[in-house]
């Protein structure tokens, strides 16, 4: 890994499935480790000057896990999620200590007219370390390494650093080829002390992969409503249609005084081979 300008490792034990008679869980740990050599100016809460004569090595090693659960619940069954993950390492020439809980549970009901529409109903809340200092020798930004974003945040225009998420969920399933699902979020930063970040991770040598904008010590992201439609063409192919408001908070708003708020929506075919 010392000759890897940038990369990880991933470690991950299998599965431990467990059944009885009324529930089904799993739960699993993992383990991760990145390395960052590049010369290319980190995204923190420091001063420009400081990241810019900062060119040590970012070293990061994360554990966590994870477990989930489905029970048998009156006429139909509960489900529940819960994960952290802590991080130790370097944060070039600052100590890194960082971490994130995320917890969900939901309800899937049955019988009647819910066999025919399968509601699920769903909420949950995450919550990601910032950091608190940007003159000490800490680094306490949770670090998401190199994420798909769109899978937790369908408007990416957040991540799960130095974030704040509390959410609920309603999903339908009225056919076996069409989902319909709408989700609100509340979304704040963890530490008003950090900034506001967005990005997936480092996909070119040259860019650090990670964009920060100052909070202003506000908190609020803002407040997201969105809906999507998926309809299944055939096994392999799937038509979406996702259409999503952000009623933005103090944080856009500093930054953008004419236009806090923000709209999104797309058409996709997704082709699996």
């Amino acid at each position: 890994m010392e000759g890897t300008r940038c990369g990880f490792l991933l470690w991950r034990l299998p599965t431990r499935p467990v059944k009885t008679k009324n529930t089904e869980s799993d739960f699993r740990v993992f383990g991760l480790y990145y390395h960052d050599g590049r010369r290319v100016l980190k995204t923190d809460n420091r001063p420009l000057a400081a990241r810019s004569a900062d060119t040590e090595k970012i070293r990061v090693s994360t554990f966590g896990g994870h477990y989930i659960g489905v029970y048998k619940a009156g006429p139909g069954k509960a489900d529940l999620l819960l994960w952290g993950a802590g991080q130790f390492g370097d944060w070039g020439r600052l100590a890194h200590r960082a971490g994130a809980i995320a917890l969900e549970g939901g309800y899937q009901f049955s019988g009647g007219w819910a066999d025919k529409l399968k509601p699920w109903l769903r909420a949950g809340y995450f919550r990601s370390s910032g950091d608190g200092n940007p003159a000490d020798a800490n680094h306490n930004t949770f670090f998401q390494v190199l994420p798909t974003p769109r899978i937790y945040a369908r408007f990416p225009f957040y991540d799960l650093v130095n974030n704040e998420d509390v959410f609920a969920e309603f999903r339908l399933k009225p056919h076996s080829k069409l989902g319909l699902r709408a989700d609100i979020h509340h979304l704040r930063l963890s530490n008003t002390n950090d900034q506001w970040y967005l990005g997936g991770g480092a996909y070119q040598n040259g860019t650090f992969g990670y964009a920060g904008r100052p909070s202003n010590g506000k908190d609020s992201l803002g407040t997201m409503i969105d809906f999507s439609v998926d309809y299944n063409i055939n096994p392999q192919t799937v038509l979406t249609f996702y259409i999503s408001g952000v009623k933005g908070g103090d944080v856009p708003g500093r930054i953008y005084p004419d236009g806090r708020n923000a709209a999104f929506a797309y058409l996709e075919v997704t082709r699996r081979f």
